[in-house]
């Protein structure tokens, strides 16, 4: 139930609530000089006077920002100026004040369930807890702000540059410290603390304006991430605990990127789709160096790379052209039935049921590291005085292999073959009318994607030394089609996003990997009820599920006019 206060009581009591919200935000700011817990079991030991953690230091910046927010407006417009206009300020104190009562409930709730009980919660938990329930019913009471418009401030480019380089520093300090969590409590805490950060920066309009910088600046942008990546595993330290999980991530969206070709792009609803990366796998499994292959050739693995490519893509084939004639519904059952089809036929192919291929349900164990051009990835290597492991260096193979798929992925989507998949997507009868070959390029669509997972899998393999038909059971197939879905379909982050959360979670949730499934459905309903879009939504299909917000409307049509022209509206724009 949403609380809706008039808005005359929201003028006549906006100062008041802005004095009790900073008093709300300096009760939960003192609160972290308190101990929180009765043991230091609990969390990162938050049981000393005057000696914040870690974690309580992190928490210390949402209720900080939430004074300045508050605080600063007081100040009056006139002094402010243009930056007034820019802002959200009340909007934005609001979800800072929400945020910083989520964290403070997460670590209440993470103390008495790892001590037994709230008796376990010392002074500073309680007094950050009443501090939040104060800031947010302060907040309340204020008038609500226009949208941000942070975006159309024009800017330097060296600003521009500075900010995108802040921000993959911050993605690599982020990403560098919550892989090194080993108590969930802790990941839980830091994440709702991330979460929140990324809620106000938003509310606040500065992805807006890093959206602009990063259009204006597109190169620097991609050859800063890749910089980032690729100096990831110096950052562990050489933990091979954390840079498996890593390399893992990178594998699932590797294949969720080629999902997203069907999904994304064309609109068709695969559900079979781990039969491709497993196709990969077999192949590179059956022509490696095994003990256990049963075809005795072991060409290079450039050449096994491209021959795993092309056995998945004619399985696309062999079930695209049959098959592709139908839609929706049927062919979700189609190509669900495909993909069952296809771990009970790698079951079969034992020698017994049919020809010895794939030893059946041993699968094909024992299967070497790569090694290529001399450099052998089963080894560790010392760079930098920095030990690189196994796991760490096929970590950087599957870099440069998403580096080509997403190469790969945005020339098609930018291409008149992108253009009649989209086509296709919006409306398949329109576009077929128009003279678009629909049924061609459903079909190179589902080959192109199975060439991708074919190509994932390959790495696949020989990153998990064994291949087993178990392993490419429906529900991999239905944890890809939720990475498209969560991190956005049709767009290269959003998949990255999603693929990332749905590995990190289960990694660093153990306790709750029997209810795997249930935590799953439930974000898939929180996201399609709040964000259908996904995290990181495609401009195009934004407005399709918010066809009636003009206002979403109007603010797509100039971010995507900035993003293309790389130029800023004149009105309402000002140097900082």
């Amino acid at each position: 139930m949403r609380v809706v206060i008039p808005d005359e009581l929201k003028i006549r009591f906006r100062y008041p609530a802005r004095a009790l919200g900073i008093t709300g935000g300096v009760l939960m700011l003192v609160s972290i000089l308190l101990p929180w817990a009765y043991a230091p079991e609990a969390l990162d030991d938050m049981t000393f006077y005057g000696a914040p953690s870690p974690l309580q230091l992190f928490f210390a910046v949402l209720p900080l920002l939430l004074i300045l927010l508050l605080a600063i407006p007081l100040v009056g417009k006139q002094r402010l100026g243009k930056v007034a206009k820019v802002v959200a300020w009340n909007t934005t104190a609001k979800t800072a004040s929400i945020m910083s009562l989520i964290v403070v409930a997460v670590a209440v709730a993470a103390i008495a369930i790892g001590l037994g009980g709230l008796v376990n919660v010392d002074p500073g938990g309680w007094l950050a807890l009443v501090g939040g329930i104060m800031a947010v019913a302060a907040t309340l009471f204020l008038p609500d702000s226009p949208e941000p418009t942070l975006y159309r401030v024009k800017s330097p480019k060296w600003l521009q540059i500075l900010g995108i380089v802040v921000l993959m520093a911050l993605i690599l300090f982020g990403a560098a410290y919550i892989l090194g969590f080993e108590d969930a409590d802790d990941f839980l805490m830091f994440a709702a603390f991330v979460v929140g950060m990324v809620m106000v920066l938003r509310q606040f309009g500065v992805f807006g304006w890093l959206g602009i910088a990063a259009a204006a600046n597109n190169r620097i942008l991609v050859l800063s991430a890749f910089v980032v990546a690729f100096a990831f595993p110096f950052t562990q330290n050489g933990s091979d605990a954390n840079m498996s999980v890593a390399s893992q991530v990178l594998i699932f969206a590797a294949t969720a990127l080629g999902l997203n070709i069907v999904v994304g792009l064309v609109g068709l609803l695969d559900l079979g789709y781990i039969a491709f990366l497993g196709a990969g796998a077999f192949t590179a499994a059956i022509l490696s160096e095994s003990a256990f292959a049963t075809i005795k050739w072991s060409p290079p693995f450039i050449v096994t790379v491209l021959i795993a490519g092309t056995v998945a893509s004619l399985l696309g084939l062999l079930i695209g052209a049959p098959t592709l004639r139908v839609s929706g519904d049927y062919l979700a059952i189609v190509t669900l039935a495909f993909g069952e089809i296809f771990r009970i036929t790698m079951n079969n192919l034992d020698g017994n049921d049919g020809p010895n291929l794939t030893n059946g349900s041993n699968g094909i164990p024992g299967i070497p590291d790569l090694n290529l051009f001399g450099f052998d990835f089963g080894k560790a290597h010392v760079i930098l005085g920095i030990d690189i492991g196994r796991f760490a260096n096929y970590y950087w193979l599957m870099l440069v292999v998403i580096a080509l798929i997403i190469v790969v992925f945005t020339n098609l989507n930018h291409s008149r073959i992108g253009r009649g998949w989209v086509a296709i997507r919006e409306d398949e009868l329109a576009a077929e009318a128009m003279g678009v070959n629909t049924f061609a390029l459903k079909l190179l669509a589902f080959a192109g994607g199975a060439f991708l997972a074919g190509v994932a899998g390959s790495v696949k393999a020989h990153y998990d030394v064994s291949v087993t038909p178990d392993q490419y059971v429906f529900l991999e197939s239905a944890f890809l089609l939720a990475a498209v879905v969560l991190g956005g379909m049709g767009t290269v982050m959003g998949v990255l996003v999603g693929a990332t959360i749905l590995k990190l979670l289960p990694e660093k949730l153990r306790f709750f990997s029997d209810y795997r499934l249930l935590l799953f459905g439930l974000l898939m309903v929180i996201m399609m009820r709040f964000r259908p879009e996904g995290i990181v939504p495609d401009e195009r299909r934004q407005l399709e599920f918010h066809d009636t917000d003009e206002e979403l409307a109007e603010e797509v049509e100039e971010e995507l006019t900035s993003h293309h022209a790389h130029l800023y509206p004149e009105a309402g724009g000002f140097v900082l």
